[in-house]
């Protein structure tokens, strides 16, 4: 089945809104009537879950395009479609307070997560929207300087954060300032009036504007639903079967689960790049990348910090000091790679190759090489690419 050459009519897009429907509701039955289901049933049907949710949220953001600036549009769409990652993160940070080892997995978890996004996600954005465009690069409009902006300045930042040894409330507050910084801009972004196709076309030209945006409520209440009751069940199905097959847990803790919990944003970005609008799935995903590296560390400590009753941070051991540097250094390079406004099909797979390296071999000496390896070549380009170093000064001198 094929959204595309769907026209307004045909039945095609209702076949397609149904099914989106549909897809959640086994799960919630499952779990509305508290049935007794097993990690291998629950991962799938969680699973299937996610995608219709997926699909529902892509058609909002659509939708959502022709009352609110598209960047805020995609700020929504990103952060109801990384609410599991919150879920898991600050699942593993409240625990802390009273089992120490589960201030290791809140980090680990959310330094895989903000990697799988760029060397994961990104790479496979740009590379789905390179094959369905037939060309070798993907153009990003001007207007995504504004996400870019901040992701580099939560990056900047988050160079200094392992100096205390600990995610502190400090470090919280900027980060959080950040984040809410990004808000009001994006109030202020542009709108969109792309030409909508498929069932988003279908909704618009059957309804008025008052009951459009009734529906793309529902939309997003219905898959915000879905996925915040779907997430764990999926990360915990999958890193129990893992555990069977004698996975590592420090592993399954920041690679299997992130990738569950990350897998809302990947379906809809994706999503977008098949649709050939793959500018639009890159933005979520570096939105994405924003309120992950801003809104989800910020909130961390201060998780730790109630559920611990006393103001103390997050405490950060050697290995997720490495993991948190190794972090900045690839948002550093991906950010300076996009912000010439062209993301070339050799840098995401350049990209998606240093990231499996990375995960073939998790030694403290490979994390750190990387980190050099990753900062050099950020120089580098800085030095040798007048587009990228204009870019790049550009998003420090001026609003996007």
């Amino acid at each position: 089945m094929t959204e595309e050459g769907a026209k307004p009519g045909s039945g095609r897009e209702v076949l397609w809104l149904l099914g989106a429907v549909a897809l959640p509701l086994p799960w919630l039955q499952a779990m509305l009537f508290g049935a007794d289901v097993s990690h291998e049933v629950a991962a799938p049907l969680a699973g299937l879950a996610i995608v219709g949710a997926a699909f529902l949220l892509s058609w909002a953001v659509e939708l959502a395009e022709r009352d609110i600036p598209q960047s805020l549009a995609i700020l929504v769409l990103a952060l109801i479609s990384v609410l599991p990652e919150y879920a898991v993160d600050l699942h593993f940070a409240v625990r802390a307070a009273t089992e120490p080892s589960h201030a290791h997995y809140a980090v680990a978890n959310m330094t895989g997560a903000n990697r799988l996004l760029i060397g994961l996600g990104w790479a496979a954005v740009v590379l789905l929207a390179c094959f369905r465009d037939r060309t070798n690069h993907l153009v990003i409009p001007a207007s995504q300087r504004l996400e870019m902006r901040f992701l580099l300045l939560a990056t900047l930042y988050s160079f200094f954060i392992p100096l205390n040894g600990q995610i502190d409330l400090f470090d919280a507050a900027v980060l959080i300032g950040i984040f809410l910084w990004y808000v009001a801009a994006a109030t202020r972004g542009h709108h969109e009036h792309s030409q909508l196709a498929g069932p988003a076309a279908w909704v618009e030209a059957r309804v008025g504007e008052r009951l459009r945006r009734t529906v793309v409520a529902a939309f997003l209440i219905y898959a915000a639903f879905s996925i915040f009751v779907s997430a764990e069940p999926f990360a915990e199905g999958l890193v129990h079967i893992g555990t069977n097959y004698d996975i590592d847990e420090f592993l399954l803790v920041q690679w299997v689960a992130p990738l569950a919990s990350e897998s809302p944003e990947f379906a809809v970005a994706l999503l977008f790049a098949w649709r050939h609008r793959g500018s639009l799935g890159l933005s979520a995903l570096i939105s994405s990348k924003v309120n992950q590296w801003t809104l989800l560390v910020g909130a961390l400590p201060i998780a730790y910090a109630i559920a611990s009753g006393a103001f103390v941070g997050l405490p950060l051991d050697e290995r997720q000091t490495e993991e948190l540097l190794l972090t900045s250094a690839q948002s550093l390079l991906a950010t300076l790679l996009i912000c010439d406004l062209d993301f070339s099909r050799l840098e995401a797979v350049l990209l998606a190759a240093a990231f499996g390296v990375q995960l073939l071999f998790p030694d403290t000496q490979v994390r750190y090489a990387f980190s050099l390896l990753y900062v050099v070549i950020f120089f580098m380009l800085l030095f040798y690419s007048p587009e990228r170093r204009e870019g790049f000064l550009a998003l420090l001198r001026r609003d996007p």
